[in-house]
């Protein structure tokens, strides 16, 4: 059975191989000879937004953590 905390971390695994997809989809349009500037503005903004979810999800589990004592 799993508990919040441990839910927190996989939540946050989640989106962490999800910003790996996406950081690895930014280095292969920057590597392109044509670069679509509006596409990697997208993805560096997707990238943020994934990188403060994961920092919700690990406070989440840290407070929880400490709760539970």
């Amino acid at each position: 059975m799993s508990t919040p905390v441990d839910d927190a971390l996989a939540r946050a695994e989640e989106l962490l191989a999800t910003l790996n997809e996406r950081r690895e989809a930014l280095e292969r349009l920057a590597a392109a000879d044509d670069v679509d500037g509006d596409a990697a503005v997208d993805l560096i903004a997707e990238l943020a937004e994934l990188a403060r979810q994961i920092e919700a999800e690990l406070t989440r589990a840290r407070t929880l953590a400490d709760a539970a004592g």
